[in-house]
């Protein structure tokens, strides 16, 4: 499958990970087919309720409290906090921050300063100023899920399994092994809401929304293919969104294009995890804007074929192959959804065959039956004929006999 989107579409080869990061890896041509699905019960859409992990302020009524105030004060206890209760993603917080009231939101901007290490205390990356989307997926699971928790000001220290990080893969940049559990030393500088995007400049809009595009190709390549197909979601949104401000010609055609090719990728991200019926509509939806996408036409071909509408699909198919006669990927589709078509009106005909009969056979006996009823009809006609003849002779020999005898007397 990656031949095609190499052919079909070479402007998605420019594919990078989110802003604050640089990624050394290949970008996404937006539709492999060599990756596995993840469990979707390892996807969290929200975070857990807010829990209370402070120390606490407990009542002390106990007679002996008087005789504790001359001690020096304890110092701040040390708690980890396990936001998912699986014990797989732990916070501790390191420096107290501005109080609950300061934590950002869901869909806020923020910005942190973040070092990452690995288990064993290696040193991955340090990162000042790193500024992403709260709940975007802009960055890995772990961030996303705890810097929701975390107090303006506030330095924390997050145990992550791999899960929420880096996952069975691994990373290329930042240099993380498959499988790795990560430390993450955060500290939140600011949070602010996100820009009005009926009031943001075209230009800025698209970049936006190409931003997040490339955040779903990240997730994408990783085989998250649910993580991809929300960053898809939000950069359409972006593209589709109205505007207050002066858009040129141009401008909304690089929108449109940015739109078309979200499309493209999540009825690939779709099609992995077998949402037939969503992918049919994201491919419709980009043929709406495109009629001879030939990537459309191609997803559009393999869904129909996915949901045995082979003569459909093949339609679809035949019209992206006298797009682009040359694609060889096309005509080995193509070829095998014509061989199973012509397999499956087989098996039909014979189960017609099968649930009525032989028609032949039924043919042949009823012909037979007709022929032998004629012959029986034929015969006793002729046998009657016969009898009638006879019948007739013996009486005329009978009267010319009673002639003669009348004439000798």
């Amino acid at each position: 499958m990656t031949e095609i989107e190499e052919s079909m579409d070479s402007s998605d080869s420019h594919d990078s990970a989110t802003s604050g990061k640089k990624s050394g890896r290949t970008s996404l041509l937006d539709s492999g087919e060599d990756f596995e699905v993840l469990n979707e019960e390892d996807i969290d859409d929200e975070p857990p309720p807010l829990e209370d992990a402070g120390g606490g302020k407990g009542k002390n009524t106990d007679e002996r409290t008087n005789a504790d105030t001359d001690s020096d004060p304890p110092g701040p206890v040390e708690e980890w906090l396990d936001v998912l209760g699986n014990d797989q993603l732990k916070k501790k917080v390191l420096e107290e921050g501005k109080g609950r009231d300061s934590r950002p939101q869901k869909g806020q901007n923020v910005k942190i300063n973040l070092k990452t290490c690995l288990s064993d205390g290696t040193l991955v990356e340090e990162q000042s100023d790193l500024s992403f989307t709260l709940g975007d997926g802009d960055v890995i699971q772990a961030l996303d899920l705890t810097v929701m928790l975390m107090e303006m000001g506030e330095k924390a220290l997050v145990q992550a399994n791999a899960k929420y990080a880096y996952g069975e893969r691994g990373s290329l940049e930042p240099e993380v092994p498959p499988n790795e559990e990560l430390s993450l030393e955060v500290e939140l500088l600011e949070a602010s809401d996100a820009p009005d995007l009926e009031l943001l400049p075209p230009a800025e809009k698209t970049a936006l929304a190409i931003h997040k595009r490339e955040r779903g190709n990240v997730h994408y390549q990783r085989g998250d293919y649910a993580f991809a197909v929300n960053s898809y979601s939000i950069a359409l949104t972006i593209t589709e969104s109205s505007s207050k401000v002066d858009i040129t010609p141009e401008e909304e055609s690089e929108l449109m294009d940015v739109r078309v090719k979200c499309l493209n990728n999540m009825a690939a991200s779709q099609l992995k995890l077998d949402h037939y019926d969503a992918a049919l509509k994201s491919c419709v939806s980009a043929l709406e804007h495109q009629p001879e996408n030939i990537k459309a036409l191609f997803r559009m071909g393999k869904v129909l074929a996915l949901q045995g509408e082979y003569a459909e699909a093949i339609q679809t198919l035949r019209k992206a192959l006298k797009l682009e006669p040359s694609n060889k990927t096309i005509h080995a589709e193509l070829s095998k959804l014509v061989k199973k078509n012509s397999e499956q009106r087989g098996a039909e005909q014979a189960l017609y065959k099968k649930m009525l009969g032989n028609p032949a056979s039924s043919s042949s006996s009823s012909s037979s039956s007709s022929s032998s009823q004629k012959h029986r009809a034929k015969s006793s006609w002729g046998l009657s004929w016969k009898w009638l003849f006879g019948a007739t002779a013996v009486a005329l020999g009978g009267v010319a006999l009673s002639v003669v005898i009348a004439a000798r007397n």
